[in-house]
């Protein structure tokens, strides 16, 4: 699932790849937010991503089901 972290007084956002639910990602979301330090992430290859709470703009969590590729009949 992709996740668009917006990040304030940064042009550009963060965004990653992660393989954690969009339940488990809403949960760190709002564990940073009632007053953890930092929102930590874990990317698919492994890697941390730590963003300080006090600079989150927004998140942005994608869908989870994978986009059908192909011309077949819907």
């Amino acid at each position: 699932m992709e996740i668009t972290i917006g990040v304030q007084n940064l042009p550009r956002e963060i965004v990653l790849e992660t393989d954690q639910t969009a339940d488990e990602v809403a949960a760190a979301v709002a564990a940073a937010l009632g007053g953890a330090p930092a929102l930590e992430l874990h990317d698919t290859r492994g890697r941390r991503v730590i963003v300080p709470t006090a600079t989150l703009g927004y998140v942005e969590i994608g869908s989870e089901t994978k986009a059908r590729v192909g011309f077949g009949s819907i």
